[in-house]
């Protein structure tokens, strides 16, 4: 009885469609690279209106960053340099800062804090902000509108860094499958070509990483990629040397598989085949833990909560998708190019599989809690999102392995109307159909298959053809002419290695239209093409979110910003406020600069000075202020000052009895009926 594929190619056709446009659709909406660090805090705040020129402006991020020496820029409303160039490191315990000096006698006016730098897991953040001395004004700052790794640079990068996994997970998973599962298969062509393509792949990609390492971080013009000293100073950095490091590794994975398809393909004794692989595994394992761990040190693993745990597992994750998806490509070319495929190769491979999946499971929990931390940032931050996807993603290929798997159940039996003359070749077929490539499938070879499997492609001589029976009467006169044939390929070497050429092309197509009709390796075919391509998919996934801030820290900076984004006032340091007034009379029109040290609760010195629009001292009758913390309804309490001098008024052991968003209201009256009430809030700690 035959067995009739089931019609996949209308469902086929729908999943790549989808697949399609779900790529699409994630990469028309990524956002632009966005590292693990943040920026949490900023002294000046943004939108603060200082009253005296501060001597530096710091910045704390939530996780370690590389700063340059032009990391941080402060620019005054001319859009010209007020700093000094030189940036301090403040970082102390957990807390990372940073902080670069201003000039002295700066002028009042609106300044931009411009600042870029890259993170400890190797990508681009840039940000700016304003803050005010004496008063707001006009800027003619025009920062760039491009973010940091955008552009063209951005976009071939990220293209380098997707190719970096593909080729990696064709490299290791194809040269662990022809180890563990397929040790023929070091000797098809197809298949060396396929391992050799990833080691090349990954190795230009690679190189490229490099090369627009300078510019994705820096300028972003593609022309500074060959910058010889952005270079060296890309070199000395932490993702600099790891991928320097990936290259030297990669010097080793070319003589594995150099070794692996060259003395481990043409040993035929079993003991020293056995004792080369035992080597090559090794000694493979070790160099692709190494390549893994490339990206572990310099990426996302590095940072954030848990590194020492974090980057093991991280290596753990690579090596398991390279062995199950690049052990998928290699059986999905086996299926479509090698002329046959052991069926111990599918029980093999569905073991490689099974762990594979088990161990993407483990560490892909780990890495989730880390990353996400909260259920609400899986749901609502574009990192829990696109991990969702992921996830589901994961979830459908596993459900394609598992069609994959019946097929392979249906072909490991035996074929019930095989003839003894039939017998070969349905085992070549089903040998061929078992390699199906189901992720996590568990087909078991059977006893009578141990032998199985067609000959190899250096194997189909002429003598392999079968005589086919097409009646008594048909055969002498073709008997005559192949006798005919071999006479004058006696006679003529040349004609006689043409024949063989010409018998060798018809014997190999014969097996690929009986292979190619087979209805169960057909459909075991597109079922395998199916989990390639939503593995495709899959990977884009993994290379976006390799991009995307991480939902916890996104949460976290969020958190930072929102307390951040109040008052002028910065705890633990005096508050300084500047609040121009005017009465309306005859030297109505003046600036009010109140200073309250250390601006913290308990007892405060309050100092205010009364000043002119020149600037010089302006005397008034009358200077009167209260605090009030309407958040506690605590207030007005009332400050009466005393003068001092022409135009400065003071108080001490002020009190202020809680922190929290103070509102301080001045009234200034400059005759008897002319006055008004000025106010400001402020964060007081």
């Amino acid at each position: 009885m035959t067995t009739t594929a089931p019609r996949l190619g209308t469902a086929l056709a729908r999943l790549l469609v989808l697949a399609a446009a779900l790529l699409g659709t994630l990469l028309a909406g990524a956002a632009p690279a966005s590292a693990h660090a943040a920026l949490t805090g900023s002294d000046p705040k943004d939108g603060a209106v200082v009253a005296t020129a501060p001597k530096e402006v710091n910045l704390t991020f939530s996780e370690q960053v590389a700063m340059s020496p032009d990391s941080i820029r402060v620019l005054d409303p001319a859009g010209r340099r007020a700093d000094t160039g030189e940036i301090r490191d403040l970082c102390s315990g957990s807390v990372v800062r940073y902080g670069v000096g201003l000039r002295a006698g700066l002028p009042d006016g609106t300044y931009t804090v411009a600042w870029q730098t890259v993170s400890a897991d190797s990508h681009p953040i840039a940000g700016a902000f304003t803050f005010s001395i004496g008063a707001p004004s006009t800027t003619s700052v025009a920062l760039p509108d491009r973010p940091p790794g955008g552009g063209v640079v951005g976009v071939l990068y990220g293209i380098a860094r997707y190719l970096s996994y593909a080729g990696f997970a064709v490299l290791v998973g194809g040269g662990a499958f022809v180890l563990a599962c397929w040790p023929r298969g070091a000797s098809v062509r197809p298949v060396q070509q396929t391992v050799v393509r990833g080691w090349l792949t990954l190795t230009g990609a690679t190189l490229a990483l490099l090369l627009l390492r300078n510019p994705y971080t820096g300028s972003g013009e593609l022309s500074d990629a060959f910058d010889l000293a952005g270079l060296k100073a890309v070199l000395e950095t932490k993702t600099g040397a790891a991928l320097t490091s990936r290259l030297l590794l990669l010097g080793a994975a070319a003589l594995f598989v150099a070794v692996l398809f060259g003395a481990y393909a043409r040993r035929t004794d079993p003991k020293e085949k056995k004792d080369l692989a035992f080597g090559l595994g090794l000694g493979g394992t070790v160099v692709a833990a190494g390549i893994a761990g490339t990206w572990a040190l310099a990426e996302h693993a590095s940072t954030g909560i848990q590194p020492g745990i974090a980057m093991p597992v991280d290596i753990l994750h690579l090596l398991a998708v390279a062995a199950w998806l690049g052990g998928l490509t290699v059986l999905l070319v086996a299926l479509y190019r090698a002329p046959s495929l052991d069926r111990r190769a599918v029980a093999r491979f569905s073991t490689v599989a099974l762990g594979s999946v088990t161990v993407l499971a483990a560490t892909g929990l780990y890495q989730s809690w880390r990353q996400v931390g909260s259920w609400s940032a899986l749901t609502g931050t574009r990192y829990g999102q696109l991990l969702l996807v992921k996830a589901g993603l994961v979830a459908v290929l596993v459900g394609i392995a598992w069609i994959s798997r019946r097929w392979t159940r249906r072909l490991a039996d035996p074929a019930p109307a095989a003839t003894a003359a039939d017998e070969p070749e349905a085992e070549g077929a089903d040998a061929g159909a078992e390699a199906s490539g189901a992720g996590a499938a568990e087909a078991k070879p059977e006893a009578e298959d141990e032998g199985a499997g067609s000959p190899e492609p250096e194997d189909e001589g002429a003598g392999a053809e079968e005589p086919e029976d097409e009646g008594a009467g048909a055969v002498e006169p073709e008997a005559e002419a192949e006798a005919e044939a071999e006479a004058e390929a006696e006679a003529d070497p040349e004609r006689a290695a043409q024949l063989a050429r010409q018998r060798a092309a018809v014997a190999t197509a014969r097996r690929k239209r009986e292979r190619d009709a087979d209805p169960e390796r057909a459909g075991l075919r597109r079922s395998v093409l199916t989990e390639a391509a939503v593995a495709v998919v899959l990977l884009a996934v993994t290379t976006i979110l390799t991009s995307t801030e991480p939902g916890r820290t996104e949460e976290e900076a969020g958190r930072a910003g929102t307390a951040s984004s109040g008052p002028a006032a910065v705890p633990d340091r005096p508050v300084d406020i500047r609040l121009p007034f005017d009465t309306g009379g005859v030297d109505g029109k003046g600036v009010v600069r109140l200073s309250l040290d250390p601006g913290r609760t308990g007892a405060n010195a309050l100092h205010i000075f009364v000043e002119r629009p020149n600037g010089k001292p302006l005397d008034v009758p009358e200077i009167k202020v209260a605090l009030t913390l309407e958040a506690k309804d605590v207030g007005p309490l009332p400050v009466a000052p005393d003068r001092i001098q022409t135009g400065h008024w003071s108080a001490s052991g002020v009190q202020i009895p809680m922190p929290g968003d103070w509102k301080i209201q001045v009234t200034v009256r400059t005759s008897d009926i002319d006055q008004t009430t000025i106010d400001k809030n402020v964060k007081i700690g």
